[in-house]
């Protein structure tokens, strides 16, 4: 670009063009990413980390301007994000240091934190000291419109990132539970696994829940959903009230969104092998193969992920959470790096902008 720019390259070449070529060897994965790149391309969405004096969300900021995915809003003391990030040698141009302790807002920040609290047991001192930490800080940002989406989690364990945001920006209308849901990509081949991440032990209704959410997920991936309600039963073959669950969340998913191809109790191979539901299961409508994966309990669904994404090798992309009033993402603190969380604010960006353009989502949630 810059031999270009100074007149001395012997070829030109479009330079947007050349990177999406560069990435596809890369893998699907990335591939995929950067179709949603285009989505958000010179979108204004602010995202707001707060863990900004954490190294890699660091770099993961500056990345972010870089490929002009986001606004970038770190919080945290300024002068440690920039010692931080001057010893990393990362440039902090276009992103935006916010100090809670300092903001014009954090006034208005407590009391709106007091007001949500103040009949779940919170008081105004305990709003006053939770609002100058960036954990609930970054959720109210969201909450009150400063800021369009949150990315945290990176030095955390899952339900410590997660709590603030449940309880500041809660549920969409509608939505009775969240959930998680990863993209595993295998070869040609995108599978979406839920829950992951969330629900410990979900009933026939969450599960039914939770698989429309995991579509509507899917298809922000250009994945069109086929759901496999998953058991060690295939269609009554075994008489258990765990495999009934399945069947039965099954019934009720296609009862509330007859337009969704979607079939269980069936086994993990049966929902994936095309043959096996040829061959003895003909009258399934998931010919062809299941897509949507969905599992039992959280057990079963976040060791399955784990297994094919570290034994069969496959790419990955999540843990995306569903269900928010606003795009609110965490990233795992363990195995998962910079790269890991860019995706994850270009997903965050993406719904933002689809949000704002009045294709889904609704206001203020649940607050729980």
């Amino acid at each position: 670009e810059a031999a270009m720019k100074e007149g001395v390259a012997r070829a030109k070449v479009d330079i947007a063009e050349y990177k999406e070529k560069l990435e596809s060897r890369l893998g699907r994965a990335r591939a995929m990413v950067r179709v949603m790149i285009r989505k958000v391309k010179k979108a204004e969405e602010r995202i707001v980390y707060p863990e900004g004096q954490h190294p890699t969300m660091i770099r993961v900021a500056h990345a972010v301007v870089d490929e002009g995915i986001a606004q970038p809003i770190l919080l945290g003391r300024k002068d440690e994000i920039r010692s931080i990030a001057e010893r990393e040698g990362i440039s902090l141009d276009g992103v935006e240091l916010l100090d809670p302790a300092e903001s014009d807002r954090l006034e208005d920040y407590i009391q709106a934190f007091y007001e949500l609290r103040q009949r779940k047991g919170g008081t105004l001192l305990e709003a006053r000291r939770l609002m100058n930490r960036p954990q609930y800080f970054g959720p109210m940002m969201v909450r009150m419109g400063d800021a369009d989406g949150l990315i945290n989690g990176m030095g955390m364990t899952y339900p410590e990132a997660l709590r603030p945001s449940l309880q500041i920006i809660g549920t969409r209308p509608g939505v009775k539970h969240i959930a998680g849901m990863i993209v595993l990509v295998t070869g040609e081949s995108a599978y979406v696994f839920a829950d992951t991440t969330v629900n410990i032990d979900p009933s026939a209704e969450d599960l039914a829940e939770i698989a429309t959410l995991a579509a509507e997920g899917a298809r922000m991936f250009d994945i069109e959903p086929r759901v496999g309600m998953l058991s060690f039963s295939n269609f009554g073959s075994v008489r258990h009230p765990l495999a009934e669950k399945m069947a039965r969340a099954a019934e009720i998913l296609r009862e509330r969104h007859p337009e969704l191809v979607a079939d269980g109790e069936m086994q993990a191979d049966t929902a994936v092998v095309p043959e096996i539901l040829a061959e003895h299961y003909g009258f399934s409508p998931l010919q062809g193969g299941a897509n949507v994966l969905m599992f039992p309990n959280l057990e079963a669904g976040n060791i399955a992920y784990k297994l094919v994404h570290r034994l069969g090798k496959a790419e990955i992309l999540g843990p995306i959470l569903m269900g928010m009033a606003k795009p609110v993402h965490i990233v795992q603190h363990t195995g998962f790096g910079a790269s890991d969380a860019v995706n994850m604010t270009v997903i965050a960006a993406a719904e933002a902008a689809a949000r704002r353009k009045g294709k889904s989502g609704g206001n203020h949630g649940s607050g729980r």
